[in-house]
């Protein structure tokens, strides 16, 4: 053999070497345009049907605030106990028992938060920490509010913040 020969053999070979490296570069190239048409199909999927539930779920939503059901929330409330040196840190919601009372009660808010903050500030931190002082307050609040709104406006009261110090 001389050098001729052997140049053509290890071109030969290498030639040979080469070929698989370029199918296994079609092979990726393939492989990844077929997971790069998947990705883009699951998020068109996702966009459009994706949408779809939020705007259903945002419906459902709106259904259930139409319901019957409706809360007025009312700014927190920070005052001084009847204790020197206590406070209270209150927010609360009412629960309405008709949804045509919304304007009533928005419209005479102040009044409403003079009568809470004169009844929450005679009572004394003891009276408030335990449960059936918080149940107390409730139903005393609650009768005050229809009082002052008119009787069977508010259905429930909630306490959505406590905090005494």
């Amino acid at each position: 053999m001389d050098i001729t020969e052997e140049t053509l053999d290890i071109q030969a070979e290498q030639s040979q070497q080469k070929q698989p490296v370029k199918g296994n570069k079609k092979l990726i190239i393939i492989a990844g345009a077929i997971l790069l048409l998947l990705a883009s199909g699951f998020l068109a999927y996702i966009m459009l049907y994706g949408e779809k539930e939020k705007a259903d779920t945002a419906a459902h939503k709106k259904e259930e605030s139409s319901g019957k059901d409706m809360f007025v929330s009312l700014d927190p409330f920070v005052m001084n106990l009847a204790e020197q040196g206590r406070f209270l840190k209150l927010s609360m919601q009412f629960e309405l028992t008709d949804k045509s009372y919304q304007p009533i009660v928005l419209d005479k808010i102040p009044k409403l938060r003079d009568a809470i903050i004169i009844l929450i500030s005679s009572k004394d931190s003891e009276s408030l920490s335990s449960p059936e002082g918080k149940f107390q307050l409730k139903d005393e609040l609650l009768l005050r509010a229809n009082q002052i709104i008119g009787k069977g406006v508010f259905k429930n009261l909630y306490f959505t913040e406590f905090i005494m110090q």
